[in-house]
């Protein structure tokens, strides 16, 4: 609780809304303020045009992947571990914000956080994991690249190429970042995004 009443304060935000992750592909769009903090079951990405209201993914070697529209004031926030590059859960969420807000994709900025790098990245099952478009994305035995996987997969959806920021911090190598994968015990860390309100 501690923890989000901090965040709210750095990043002058009213409110956290975030999500009980499954690794699916769902999107919700979350179109009024709640009184206090909310965490909605069963989804991995959030968007949203209110402003004042932050969307918090939390993290354990997988990707937050933000979404920014400047022209039409609106935010998205993603959920994509694997199993959502997967499902595209990306283009599922630019086509949401689109619909909901009118959003142009080429006009998206996004932004890729700290998660699983290509150094870190090994799926031994791949074969039985991965759909074959995935293979290209191997950058050496059992070792992918899912930083280039969702910058395709953005960029497939129309997003321009020089608007995406990839942080390019693997949390398994970066011990300021949570990691599963390195220490094989629960625990988060948060992506936040949000439009703070002129005071």
């Amino acid at each position: 609780m501690r923890n989000r009443e901090l965040i709210k304060e750095k990043l002058d935000l009213d409110c956290l809304v975030s999500v009980k992750q499954v690794h699916g592909d769902s999107v919700l769009v979350v179109e009024s303020m709640p009184d206090a903090d909310v965490e909605h079951a069963d989804y991995d990405a959030l968007i949203t045009n209110i402003a004042g209201m932050g969307l918090m993914i939390q993290q354990a070697d997988c990707q937050a992947v933000m979404l920014y529209d400047p022209e039409h004031g609106a935010v998205a926030n993603i959920h994509s571990g694997w199993r959502g590059s997967v499902a595209n859960i990306i283009a599922k969420t630019v086509s949401a914000i689109t619909a909901a807000y009118g959003s142009k994709p080429a006009a998206l900025l996004a932004a890729i956080s700290p998660s699983l790098g290509p150094c870190c990245g090994e799926f031994t099952q791949y074969r039985t994991e991965l759909p074959l478009e995935f293979h290209a994305y191997q950058v050496r035995p059992n070792h992918f690249d899912f930083w280039a996987v969702s910058r395709d997969q953005l960029r497939d959806c129309g997003v321009l190429v020089e608007h995406i920021e990839i942080a390019g911090r693997c949390t398994v190598c970066d011990e300021n970042y949570f990691s599963y994968r390195r220490e094989r015990v629960t625990g988060r860390f948060a992506s936040v995004i949000g439009m703070v309100i002129s005071r």
